[in-house]
């Protein structure tokens, strides 16, 4: 189904619009209905001195016969006297019949032109373009598929159909072919189509459904009798057995605004409800697996926690502890898949998580102020991970070594238990064409002259360099800021 709608100029009203738009999201059904080819025609904006035009807002062809229009007509505009036809049900507000001359048939074949009502005005024509092998109903299926085409063209004609507010459209929602049934206006089955029959089979019905309503049959459904009293179309899932799921949607045929009847399309979602459950046990699985390792992380994280403390070396205390924030690092990850089994991790949550461990890094609380500025927004797992390490060990590194008083130095250093911050760390995302760009800015003490990372000696930064460069095939650069401070930059390639 082809509906550009908005590509089409005309001087339809958003409400218009918003008419014409459920009628494109429903007109599979009519087009099945019909066995024909549909087409959407509105009047373009008039210009004075130049010819009246139509213009073709959708087009659709029907599942079960082959198309009369092999040509996609979205989008073009033809003089109002070119097709008269449309023109005429579009002024007299009346279905008008006739026959036109298809080129690629070479003869005339005959179309129906329906006007469409919203309110009291006739805001476009739907064009039935008949198809050559079924003009006149030869079966009992094709005689009810034609009367309740019939009908919902009154409809139309009367601005009832399509419903207001209808949800329509989904990818789910049934299809003529995958059961039919039209009931009268007390519910009761007047005909059912072979597949329907098969579904009332699936859920164990196989009693002869003519002259009974579905409760009467054993199934247990009301939405027959919800959209007979409300005038409104109704979708529900039966679950006749645990292994049986049928999607019923029950649309009222009106007259005067009074339901006098029903039609119900079926469809057996059993195995697409099966997947769903399938895929909810996995994301579930999944969830579990990643809350277990957060679990298992913190677990250790604490041991080596308890094992610093236990230590006498200085040396070997500072270790410990730069071992377990790196693990809470990848912890903070695990937490957040635990949540969302997604691929794409939302990289802001765990941005926020890393400042608050650096900022309680420091010994002298509230002494380091660290702000983020812009967002990398959802990153893959596999570069959640390493790049979270990566960052954490840089901001952990302005907080204890950038500023000194922060890193309890010497009393006598400025701001030292004044509570207010004595150093200021930025940091800058950005999520652009070029890939993703990390930039962590401190106003610190700065960097030796001549420091250059790929030679360093530092573990942490080492750890960095390896993860940016060797795993997440980016780059990185460390350098002095003019007027005092550091300035790291970490640049990774876009995702492919």
């Amino acid at each position: 189904m082809t509906t550009p709608a908005e590509l089409v100029s005309t001087d339809l009203t958003p409400a218009e619009l918003a008419h014409l738009k459920r009628l494109l999201a429903s007109w599979s059904v009519l087009a099945d209905l019909s066995f024909s080819d549909l087409l959407l025609v509105v009047p373009t904006p008039e210009v004075p001195g130049e010819e009246p035009e139509l213009v073709v807002m959708g087009q659709i062809r029907p599942n079960n016969r082959p198309t009369m229009l092999t040509q996609d007509l979205v989008g073009q505009t033809v003089p109002r006297t070119s097709w008269s036809l449309s023109a005429a049900a579009l002024e007299r507000g009346e279905v008008v019949r006739g026959a036109v001359h298809h080129p690629l048939v070479g003869e005339s074949v005959p179309v129906e032109n329906v006007p469409v009502r919203f309110g009291d005005k006739v805001i476009a024509v739907m064009v039935r373009v008949y198809s050559r092998i079924v003009a006149t109903p030869v079966s009992m299926y094709e005689k009810n598929y034609f009367e309740v085409f019939g009908r919902l063209v009154e409809m139309i004609v009367a601005g009832e159909f399509p419903f207001a507010q209808e949800d329509v459209g989904t990818q789910e929602t049934p299809r003529v072919g995958d059961g039919f049934v039209l009931c009268d206006g007390e519910g009761r089955i007047v005909f059912a189509s072979p597949n329907a029959i098969n579904a009332l089979h699936r859920m164990g019905v196989y009693s002869t459904p003519e002259g009974h309503t579905l409760t009467e049959l054993g199934v247990e459904s009301s939405a027959v009798q919800w959209a007979l009293a409300t005038c409104h179309p109704v979708v529900e899932e039966v679950e006749r057995r645990p292994d049986v799921i049928v999607l019923v949607q029950c649309v009222p045929l009106l007259e005067q605004r009074v339901a006098n009847g029903a039609m119900i399309l079926m469809r057996d979602v059993t195995d697409v409800r099966r997947l769903d459950r399938l895929l909810l046990s996995k994301d579930a699985a999944i969830r579990e697996v990643h809350h277990r390792v957060k679990n298992n992380l913190q677990t250790i994280s604490s041991l080596l926690s308890l094992q610093a403390r236990r230590l006498g070396s200085e040396e070997g205390r500072a270790a410990l502890r730069e071992a377990e924030r790196r693990i809470r690092s990848i912890a903070v990850v695990h937490e957040i898949l635990s949540r969302d089994p997604s691929d794409q991790v939302p990289f802001d949550e765990i941005v926020s998580s890393l400042v608050r461990m650096a900022e309680d890094s420091v010994v002298s609380p509230g002494s380091v102020e660290v702000t983020v500025e812009g967002d990398l927004g959802e990153v893959t797992a596999d570069t959640a991970t390493p790049l979270a390490v990566a960052l954490a060990e840089i901001l952990q590194n302005a907080a204890e070594h950038a500023f000194p008083a922060a890193s309890g130095g010497a009393p006598g250093d400025a701001g030292a238990g004044s509570g207010a911050p004595t150093g200021h760390v930025r940091v800058t995302l950005a999520h652009g064409g070029r890939g993703l760009e990390i930039s962590v800015r401190d106003d610190g003490r700065g960097i030796d002259p001549g420091f250059d990372i790929s030679r360093t000696t530092s573990l942490g930064l080492s750890i960095v360099r390896d993860l940016v460069v060797s795993q997440l095939g980016g780059s990185i650069a460390v350098g002095a800021v003019a007027g005092g401070g550091t300035l790291v930059e970490i640049r990774l390639p876009p995702p492919r």
